[in-house]
């Protein structure tokens, strides 16, 4: 019995360590080449954040130019939200030139991860985002944390919980509905199903590199603008845990750091901060 929940549990472990901040933390003598070095939040830009600006705006305009298509031809809401004609990926596609999937890793015992499906991924392109409720340093996320291994830590303490399921997920839930302005969501609960609308809201199942699998993606944050439509936060998804308009909404990108062709599994390194 103890035999076989210690094997259960290595191999749970195993799976965790590929994304688990705190482990990658805690290896940084035995992974130096996996990891980043920055100074702050202005050293962790890859490409400028107008840049990635650029990137989503082209993106979700065109999302959202699909959706309407589809309501016109008579997609139901239900249909839309289920997944409806598999419009995501192929805007994707004709907008950013490439597009991205969840499927089995090829890392033995990591799970999921995320491959570039089809196109071409020039370095620099906004490749993913990592989607989920952002947590200030001073918040309680305790009770979400556990065994979570998708709890992203930014460079600054923020804490961006990208769990789909359990109390994670309703934590989300419950506050992309506590945010909507009359008609218009703030947020894109989709990432929460098999099928987001936004596909590029699959960033936390991209495993982190290792010394035999070197990073072809980084982490960059990216604090939405005030000028971003707000008819297409709908297809951000991430939202704050706490009601505070005052704040821009922290979104957490991953940007290629090198070309990256199809077929590719991505792989990402983490930022540690040097003084």
């Amino acid at each position: 019995m103890f035999r076989t929940a210690l094997k259960r549990f290595e191999n749970i472990w195993k799976s965790y360590r590929h994304r688990f901040v705190p482990w990658v933390v805690l290896n940084l003598s035995k992974n130096e080449k996996t990891l980043r070095q920055v100074t702050g939040r202005s050293d962790d830009k890859l490409v400028p954040d107008e840049e990635v600006s650029r990137s989503l705006l082209k993106l979700f305009g065109a999302l959202l130019r699909g959706r309407g298509a589809q309501t016109h031809f008579g997609t139901s809401e239900a249909e839309q939200h289920a997944g409806g004609p598999p419009c995501g990926h192929s805007a994707m596609l004709q907008c950013l030139g490439f597009s991205i999937a969840r499927q089995p890793s090829t890392l033995p015992s990591a799970g999921t991860g995320v491959f570039v499906t089809k196109g071409f991924v020039p370095r620099g392109a906004t490749v993913a985002m990592y989607p989920g409720t952002v947590y200030q340093a001073y918040e309680p996320i305790l009770l979400q944390s556990i065994r979570n291994p998708f709890v992203f830590r930014c460079i600054d303490g923020v804490l961006v919980d990208g769990n789909d399921r359990g109390i994670s997920k309703m934590v989300f839930k419950s506050c992309s509905g506590r945010d909507r302005l009359g008609p218009f969501m703030m947020s894109d609960t989709s990432w929460l199903t098999a099928t987001p609308q936004n596909p590029l809201a699959v960033g936390q199942y991209v495993n982190n590199c290792s010394n035999e699998w070197p990073a072809n993606v980084c982490y960059q944050e990216y604090d939405v603008p005030d000028k971003f439509p707000i008819e297409l936060h709908q297809y951000l998804p991430n939202v704050n845990y706490s009601l505070d308009r005052r704040s821009p909404l922290r979104c957490v990108v991953l940007v290629s750091l090198r070309d990256i062709t199809a077929g590719e599994e991505l792989f990402s390194n983490y930022f540690t901060i040097v003084h």
